[in-house]
């Protein structure tokens, strides 16, 4: 019986043995850096940096891009805000069939003409073409603003 017992359990030890070695070889080919999960992994990995790089620059031109909107904006409002000026002493110009006395210029006028002199200057830096000076409002005819 105890011979018996003895091949029992050297067939038990062997068939464990040859169990793992089969287990091993499986092992190693999942974690195999080109086929298996270990290369998986590692595209995965470099796709992550990748992506985080692009992140990172996609934040860097929405930060810039942002900064030059809040600029554009603030332009703008100053902008508004000297037409509404500009709109609002139109009332006090005299219509053209009528004769009104003309009254001499305050030092309030003189100060808003300044001003808007000091503003204007930066802003006609920017402009490419140059606009009559005598002229308030410009019309512009749409068909020339068409491209063919």
């Amino acid at each position: 019986m105890d011979i018996i017992a003895d091949i029992l359990l050297a067939a038990g030890a062997l068939g464990a043995g040859f169990y793992c070695l089969v287990l091993s070889r499986r092992l190693k080919r999942f974690n195999d850096l080109e086929k298996g999960v270990g290369g998986a992994v590692a595209v995965l990995s470099a796709q992550v940096d990748d992506l985080n790089k692009s992140l990172q620059s996609a934040q860097q031109v929405s930060d810039g891009s942002s900064k030059a909107l809040q600029q554009l904006t603030g332009r703008a409002e100053s902008v508004a805000q000297r037409l509404e000026l500009m709109m609002a002493s139109m009332h006090d110009i005299p219509e053209a069939g009528t004769a009104a006395p003309q009254a001499e210029p305050t030092s309030e006028d003189e100060a808003m003409a300044a001003a808007y002199e000091a503003d204007s200057k930066p802003a006609a830096a920017d402009q490419e073409e140059a606009k009559p000076s005598g002229l308030m409002f410009v019309r512009h005819n749409r068909s020339q603003n068409r491209v063919a």
